[in-house]
């Protein structure tokens, strides 16, 4: 699969303006209307619409420059891919049928293997109209800290318009992250005679009692005594997996310091890799003294500790 940006002759960080100026220029110059009965064009055309449709998007761009090209094309749809692109802003510059870029590749309908199947350039020469597709459904769920960190089946219960309640399971990747949105395909609201909608799940993430998610790495406090940052120590850390970790404190270690642990953060999504566990050093001073401690704690400061 060619990269977007390479499709487009545009560089990663090309401006909003740019990339809308470069799309432009190939639309007129591959659109169907100007090179009738030329599939080579007809696929080039498909090819940049799908392209500016993820790098107009902020978020679909985010993802893309994050997973590559390959791994964006495993985790959207043709559908996902599609969603909320406003061509019609564009080529009504053009003066093709009003605006409407559908409408004027389509004949004023919805055929099958169109829009209402999710790719608004899948479908020339197709013939017939295909019925019309159910509503999406958006649900929200919390799960816990470890199923985002491992990944998992969470099931859900959804009252679905048209089709009751439902008793629905999916699958959570390890490396989720929050407000991650997942899609279950065909699992929406029905249309009489059409295809269901889909469901599409936020994902929302409950915290961890010891560990704090920063992207893909971890931070967790420890704690150790006074004469343990003076002296140096070493200390056993908890992880996200079953084992443990054995961490050399430096002597006169700061307190809120952060010692980085490679390789024990959460996952990747969708990768092998993981980012890093930080252990923020917190040092406890005692409430009080006995007389024994302040007598030495005395020579010391006369020593100028």
């Amino acid at each position: 699969m060619r990269d977007y940006y390479e499709v487009l002759g545009v560089k990663k960080n090309v401006s909003d303006a740019e990339l809308k100026k470069a799309y432009r220029k190939l639309a007129m110059r591959y659109h169907p209307d100007r090179n009738p009965n030329d599939k080579a064009a007809e696929e080039k055309f498909k090819e940049i619409n799908e392209a500016y449709a993820v790098l107009s998007d902020a978020e679909k761009r985010k993802q893309y420059d994050m997973f590559g090209a390959d791994g964006f094309r495993q985790r959207f749809s043709q559908e996902d891919i599609f969603r909320g692109t406003d061509f019609s802003s564009i080529f009504n510059e053009f003066n093709m049928g009003g605006g409407n870029l559908f409408e004027h590749l389509f004949g004023g309908g919805q055929r099958r293997g169109g829009f209402s199947g999710g790719n608004p350039f899948g479908g020339f020469g197709g013939q017939g109209y295909a019925p019309s597709k159910g509503q999406d459904v958006e649900t929200t769920v919390t799960i816990p800290f470890h199923v985002a960190y491992h990944g998992g089946k969470q099931r859900l219960s959804l009252q679905i318009p048209g089709a009751g309640r439902q008793e629905i399971e999916i699958k959570i990747p390890a490396g989720i992250e929050e407000g991650k949105k997942l899609r279950v395909a065909g699992k929406g609201s029905l249309a009489p005679g059409g295809a269901p909608g889909d469901l599409y799940v936020i994902i929302h993430i409950a915290p961890h009692p010891r560990f704090e998610r920063h992207g893909a790495d971890l931070e967790a406090p420890v704690t150790i005594g006074l004469t343990e940052a003076l002296l140096g120590t070493t200390i056993t850390v908890p992880t996200m997996e079953e084992e443990q970790k054995s961490l050399k404190v430096p002597a006169g270690v700061s307190p809120g310091t952060k010692m980085r642990i490679k390789g024990f953060g959460f996952p990747y999504m969708g990768k092998h890799e993981k980012g890093d566990l930080y252990v923020k050093i917190q040092v406890k001073l005692p409430a009080a003294l006995t007389d024994q401690q302040r007598e030495l704690v005395e020579k010391l400061r006369e020593t100028g500790l």
